[in-house]
């Protein structure tokens, strides 16, 4: 029997490094299903957009929003896409706040910070004007704060506030010495260059590819394909 189709769905960057980093990602993804074939897809700015990758697979295609909250690409352009072909598709849950997300950002911040931890924490998010998203943030916040034992603020790059630049200007007036920026992004991209000049002592690189997330990816796919 033919396998589900997985369709990895992202934003989109003009950023060059940006697919590329996704499709490392989805290469790892394919590994542990090599009889699944793994498409991607973008709502927004770059090619192949998602309507036309649906359009060309039989069957019921499983789509995993490759998002770090259910903003309005996630709640409006994906399910329009879907209808848009006139075919059915599984669209699983975002990536985010999911446990596994939360735990990639804190390596890429260990990484980067070599061992020496910063007292403080921004967590750097895209920034969204959906109040529901944003909670999702926030969530991740609490959990990395958990995780890193460290207080962790979220701070947003673009749309909401506070901007990062705010939230780590913040955490120094209130007497953290050595604050880090935790780059709540998946991979690089325009977003990414904007944590350039924040203040902070160190800044995390994005996600891009990393086994906990390899594993989600997988798990969203297996437990929709199965109909869970």
């Amino acid at each position: 029997m033919a396998q589900h189709a997985l369709v990895a769905t992202a934003h989109g960057t003009r950023d060059p490094d940006g697919p590329v980093v996704l499709e490392h990602l989805l290469d790892e993804v394919r590994r542990h299903l090599p009889d699944v074939p793994v498409r991607i897809a973008y709502v927004d700015v770059i090619e192949p957009m998602l309507d036309e990758v649906l359009a060309e697979l039989p069957g019921t295609p499983v789509v995993v929003p490759m998002f770090l909250a259910s903003g309005y690409h996630v709640r409006v352009d994906v399910p329009e896409a879907v209808a848009a072909t006139g075919h059915v598709a599984v669209v699983t849950p975002a990536l985010g706040p999911d446990d596994a997300v939360v735990a990639a950002v804190a390596d890429r911040l260990r990484e980067a910070a070599r061992g020496e931890l910063p007292d403080a924490v921004v967590l750097a998010a895209a920034g969204s004007s959906d109040n529901d998203a944003l909670a999702e943030v926030e969530v991740a916040a609490t959990k990395l704060a958990a995780v890193l034992r460290r207080d962790v603020v979220a701070g947003y790059i673009t749309t909401a506030a506070p901007t990062v630049a705010e939230a780590v200007a913040s955490l120094r007036s209130a007497g953290f010495q050595r604050v880090g920026v935790a780059s709540y992004l998946l991979a690089p991209g325009l977003f990414l260059r904007r944590l350039d000049d924040v203040g902070a002592d160190v800044v995390a690189p994005p996600i891009g590819v990393h086994p906990a997330v390899v594993d989600l990816i997988v798990t969203r796919y297996r437990e929709a394909a199965a109909g869970r």
